[in-house]
């Protein structure tokens, strides 16, 4: 048996796949497989196959979300110890090695997120905003207690007791939340670096918004808390652009002034977009 159990879900993304599964080839530990858990790509299961070339498992997972996915993944591992990531993401070659290792001082283990560009020379700014703000992870994990599923690790037996994760949801902060009050410990991993690309447009932006903000709304709702709590924190989100412009000007995540202007200008666009989403959801 494998020590560790790659989950990866897939849904119609075959390039990153490829470079998926190409840095997962060049990890420094070795005891390990990788399930590749395919949401019923439009491409078809042989196109899937074929990019996986013999490099791991796959399984295909026929109810959609990617919850459902790393769920079905999850079920055909045979790994005591699961790590995360998603099919769009490349982890560093030390990856599996710290967070393997960070894994014997907690029971669940967020590891640090590093957002990419297409071009560094030249990031839109979209691009921009997001290497500023996307994927905190050391901030999710040490103030709001949860991790990203692009790279988080937990060992079998936690993840069967605290159960599978749950759809229509936030589902990393579900989750984790979940193991939380299961009396589970998280702790951040510096050196388990994963990157992801940044989104470079602001349809693809607002795409992700879209299921963030629903996402949240829901989890909001099934942990308990009122309406008039959403309608709230729906109201500050104007603010909060105002509270954040210092964050983004003084970036050192981007050392060209114009870049963290465009930065600040999308964060302000957006800001206001959420805030009409939440409205309407409110």
């Amino acid at each position: 048996m494998p020590a560790v159990s790659v989950i990866v879900p897939h849904f119609e993304d075959l390039v990153n796949l490829g470079l998926c599964l190409d840095a997962l080839d060049t990890q420094s530990f070795r005891d390990f497989e990788v399930v590749v858990a395919d949401n019923a790509s439009p491409s078809g299961k042989a196109a899937v196959e074929t990019v996986i070339a013999g490099r791991a498992t796959l399984v295909i997972a026929s109810e959609r979300g990617a919850g459902a996915a790393r769920n079905a993944g999850v079920a055909a591992a045979r790994g005591a110890i699961l790590a995360c990531t998603d099919a769009d993401c490349v982890p560093a070659p030390d990856w599996l090695a710290a967070g393997v290792a960070a894994l014997t001082q907690a029971d669940l283990i967020g590891g640090a997120m590093r957002v990419s560009f297409a071009d560094e020379a030249a990031p839109t700014p979209v691009e921009a905003f997001e290497r500023v703000f996307a994927f905190d992870n050391r901030a999710y994990v040490e103030d709001k207690g949860f991790s990203v599923t692009a790279n988080l690790f937990t060992r079998r037996d936690v993840f069967d007791a605290v159960g599978g994760f749950r759809a229509h949801v936030s589902e990393d902060a579900d989750w984790c939340l979940r193991a939380r009050d299961a009396g589970y410990r998280i702790a951040y991993a510096a050196d388990a670096v994963v990157a992801h690309p940044a989104r470079r447009t602001w349809e693809q932006l607002t795409r992700k918004w879209e299921r963030l903000v629903r996402e949240s709304a829901a989890l909001h709702t099934a942990r308990g808390r009122g309406a008039a709590g959403w309608r709230l924190r729906t109201m500050l989100l104007p603010l909060s652009a105002v509270a954040h412009l210092p964050k983004v000007l003084g970036s050192s995540k981007l050392p060209r002034i114009g870049d963290r202007i465009a930065a600040a200008g999308v964060l302000f666009r957006l800001r206001l977009w959420r805030f009409a989403k939440a409205r309407r959801l409110a």
